[in-house]
């Protein structure tokens, strides 16, 4: 009676899976009616997209005829021609507010160009060390460029105004005055550092001498101690033959 109950239910069970089964190689087949089915044989060749420079003749001649005009446009400006423009149109399309971007930068380079070349002018020729560019509210690059060319021009002009302050108060006869060796905590270098020290050397050297010549007239003429003689450490040159002179009109007035 086991046996009979296991046979039977084998048997309904198969009978169960056969619609199911059935079912599913139909959805199968339809599947496989609606896929693609690749031609024995060469297979096609997908076109490659065609080279950039190609790719203007496959453009409309109204379009084609606009880029050919910006690209003229581009290769100017990179020959540093500035006062080129791209010829931009009402309703042009992209390539003409591509122009249109093209002509704002190209603007702003010939703005830059003549306000270096002014204050070139200005600062190097005309002497008017206080003119700065300015190119109006501008940011980023723009902004660095035209603050990098302003600090050029403060370290050029600051040891400069420096050491025409310094001369002038020893045209005044104030030797006490000696150029800065720095800017704004900045220690200067090379030729700056050189100049800097070499006229603070010749203030030094003034007014030591100035000192020493004082102090000969004060003993010999005033206190009356003769045989003073002014000693000039290091003093070379005109400044050895001024110091000669000094002692040789002290020795003759003892």
């Amino acid at each position: 009676m086991r046996l009979g109950n296991e046979s039977q239910t084998k048997t309904a069970a198969k009978r169960n899976r056969r619609p199911v089964e059935k079912a599913v190689e139909k959805k199968v087949m339809k599947t496989a009616d609606k896929a693609p089915v690749l031609a024995d044989g060469p297979k096609e060749k997908i076109p490659l997209p065609p080279p950039a420079v190609d790719m203007l003749v496959q453009v409309a001649p109204p379009a084609r005829d606009r880029l050919k005009l910006l690209l003229k446009s581009v290769r100017a400006v990179r020959l540093g021609d500035f006062s080129t423009r791209f010829p931009a149109v009402d309703d042009g399309g992209v390539v003409d507010e591509i122009g249109e971007v093209l002509n704002d930068i190209i603007e702003m380079n010939e703005l830059m160009a003549k306000e270096f070349a002014r204050v070139a002018t200005i600062v190097g020729q005309e002497g008017r060390l206080t003119e700065r560019a300015s190119i109006g509210p501008v940011k980023g690059s723009w902004a660095t460029s035209m603050e990098s060319v302003n600090t050029l021009i403060g370290d050029l002009v600051q040891p400069t105004s420096e050491m025409a302050r310094v001369i002038t108060s020893v045209a005044r006869g104030d030797l006490s005055q000696k150029m800065a060796l720095a800017i704004e905590g900045r220690p200067l270098k090379g030729e700056f550092v050189r100049t800097g020290t070499t006229v603070n050397s010749m203030v030094d050297q003034l007014n030591f001498f100035a000192s020493e010549v004082t102090r000969v007239a004060k003993e010999v003429g005033t206190e009356g101690k003769l045989g003073g003689q002014a000693d000039v450490r290091g003093a070379s040159g005109i400044w050895r033959d001024l110091t000669d002179n000094v002692n040789v009109l002290a020795g003759n007035l003892t």
